[in-house]
């Protein structure tokens, strides 16, 4: 199952990635048509983005994922 959350993890980062990359595209032609495609292509992100974030605190409160302990050093004298 941990392996299933990481693979969704991964998916939405590289999907969020795509969306960033099509928004650019469609920010760089500077063309009426292409401003409706840019505001779609930054809600999919923003909506991908809220996604992830979900994911990831289902995962922790079902135990799928575990955080890592802040390791904190303490100061040479």
């Amino acid at each position: 199952m941990r392996e299933l959350v990481w693979l969704l993890v991964l998916l939405c980062l590289l999907a969020i990635v795509g969306s960033l990359g099509s928004a650019l595209y469609h920010l760089s032609r500077n063309s009426e048509q292409d401003s409706g495609r840019l505001v779609r292509a930054l809600t999919v992100r923003i909506t991908l983005s809220i996604a992830l974030f979900a994911l990831l605190m289902l995962a922790w409160y079902f135990g799928l994922i575990t955080p890592h302990p802040l390791l904190i050093t303490p100061p040479h004298q």
